[in-house]
């Protein structure tokens, strides 16, 4: 999958959407954010999740419990590295964000999407200045 030509990503994250490695925890620009917006692919810009699924799962990584829209993001079984898991890619351009597992009992729809902060850009909701 080819770099977005109107995006210039650093290396760590096109071996993050392009290698499927991981950021390291608590280390992502995007996981106290708490402002109120959409989040987007970095490589292709479209848009994936709100920060109104946004939660802290103490993980250290960007957590939410939903994606922005059906067909945001495509989930594919991922056994690498011994374990079995559920890898999320974007649904526009299939560049890795990280995994999705079902343990947020504390949430609506009992997922976690655990989403590198690598892969994601934020644009805020217009006037918004606040914490969501």
């Amino acid at each position: 999958m080819p770099e977005s030509p109107k995006r210039k990503l650093s290396n760590a994250q096109r071996q993050v959407l392009f290698e499927k490695d991981t950021e390291p925890p608590f280390s992502g620009k995007w996981l106290h954010n708490e402002k109120a917006g959409d989040y987007t692919c970095v490589n292709c810009g479209a848009t994936l999740f709100s920060s109104k699924h946004k939660f802290d799962s103490k993980s250290g990584w960007p957590s939410f419990c939903d994606v922005a829209q059906y067909g945001a993001v495509t989930l594919v079984a991922d056994s690498s590295y011994g374990m079995e898991r559920v890898e999320v890619s974007c649904g526009s351009c299939s560049a890795h964000l990280g995994h999705v597992f079902d343990d947020a009992v504390d949430q609506p729809t009992g997922k976690r999407y655990c989403i590198n902060s690598l892969a994601l850009d934020f644009i805020e909701e217009e006037g918004s200045s606040h914490a969501k």
